[in-house]
C-alpha cells in the first residue's frame, strides 16, 4: 500500500537491497524534512515510480537482478521520470564505475560508508536545481509553446509536457528518440518556419538557435487550421527567458514571485518585462498576460 505523500515536504525515493543499513540516513533525511520512500531493488523502484513522483532518488548501484545502473537508464528512458535527479550509493569508487553512473544519467555518486551529512548536503542540492529547472521548463508551456532540444545528431534531448503532447500523434511512425521528418526541415537553415498537421493539429516549428553545446532549441505553436500568419506572441521573438517571465506573468505571479521562481532579482525581472512590453507592442501587464493566454484585445 502507498504511503500517504505530504506534499509539501519534497520526496525521496531510497533503492538498496539492504534497507536495514540505511536506517540513520533515512532517520536523517526525515529529521531534514523529507518524506523518504523505499524500495529493495530495480523492478520495485520502477514499479514505485508508476505511482508517485519523487525530487530525488538516491539509488544503490549494485543490486541483484536490475542493476542501479541499468535501473537509472529506464529511469532516463521516460520522458516522464527524466527530470528526477538520481545520486548513486556505491561500494564501487574505481574510475569506470563512477563514469558508468553519469553516463547512464546520474547527476552525482556517493561512495559507502555514507556520511548522512554530506548525502543531505548533496540532496538539498540537486533537489533545489531539479525543481527550479522544471517550474522553468514548464513555463515556456503556459504561454502557449512547447520546446524540444534536439543534439548534434537530430536525436531529442529534451521536450516539454507540451511538446510531447503534441508530438505524441507522431511517434508511431518515428523512430524511438527522432521527431517527425519534416521538422527536421527547420534545423537545415532553409526556412524560419515549417508547418506541420500532427493528430489534427497544426503546429509551427522554429529553429531558435544554438542554446548548448551541440544542441538546439525548437519552438512548437500550435496554430489554427485557417491561420495566414504567426501570431502577434511568435513574431515578437521573445528570448527563452523572456518567455519563462511572460509565462508566470500570465499566471498572475507579481514580479518578485517570478523572481524567486525563476532565481533572479525582482529588477532582472523589471527589465525582462520592459523588454516583452517593447517587442509585444503592449503598455500594461494585463494586455501583455491577454497576449500569452491567448486573448484578442
Amino acid at each position: 500500500m502507498l504511503e500517504t505523500i505530504d506534499e509539501q515536504r519534497p520526496v525521496v525515493l531510497v533503492v538498496d537491497d539492504a534497507p536495514s543499513s540505511l536506517g540513520m540516513l533515512c532517520d536523517t533525511l526525515e529529521g531534514e524534512g523529507y518524506t523518504v520512500l523505499v524500495a529493495r531493488d530495480g523492478d520495485s523502484a520502477l514499479q514505485r515510480l508508476e505511482l508517485v513522483a519523487p525530487d530525488a532518488i538516491l539509488l544503490d548501484a549494485v543490486m541483484p537482478g536490475l542493476s542501479g545502473f541499468d535501473t537509472c537508464r529506464q529511469i532516463k528512458a521516460n520522458p516522464v521520470m527524466a527530470h528526477i535527479p538520481v545520486i548513486f550509493m556505491t561500494g564501487l569508487s574505481e574510475t569506470p564505475h563512477v563514469l558508468e553512473g553519469f553516463a547512464c544519467g546520474g547527476v552525482d555518486y556517493v561512495v559507502k560508508p555514507l556520511r548522512a551529512q554530506e548525502v543531505v548536503a548533496r540532496l538539498h542540492t540537486h533537489t533545489r536545481n531539479a525543481r527550479m529547472t522544471r517550474l522553468a521548463r514548464e513555463a515556456v508551456d503556459v504561454a502557449g509553446f512547447g520546446v524540444v532540444l534536439v543534439d548534434a545528431r537530430g536525436r531529442v534531448a529534451w521536450r516539454s509536457p507540451q511538446a510531447a503532447l503534441w508530438l505524441q500523434g507522431a511517434e508511431g511512425g518515428t523512430q524511438p528518440g527522432r521527431l517527425p521528418e519534416p521538422v527536421y526541415a527547420a534545423l537545415e537553415g532553409d526556412t524560419d518556419e515549417v508547418l506541420l498537421t500532427l493528430a489534427g493539429v497544426q503546429l509551427s516549428v522554429r529553429n531558435m538557435g544554438r542554446v548548448g553545446i551541440g544542441e538546439t532549441m525548437l519552438l512548437l505553436e500550435q496554430r489554427s487550421a485557417n491561420a495566414a500568419s504567426p501570431s502577434r506572441l511568435a513574431n515578437a521573438a521573445l528570448t527563452p527567458r523572456e518567455t519563462e517571465v511572460l509565462s508566470w506573468l500570465a499566471k498572475g505571479k507579481t514580479n518578485r514571485d517570478i523572481g524567486d521562481i525563476l532565481g533572479m532579482s525582482h529588477r532582472t525581472v523589471n527589465k525582462h518585462l520592459e523588454h516583452v512590453f517593447e517587442k509585444l507592442g503592449v503598455e500594461t501587464r494585463a494586455a501583455a498576460a491577454a497576449l500569452a493566454t491567448g486573448h484578442v484585445f
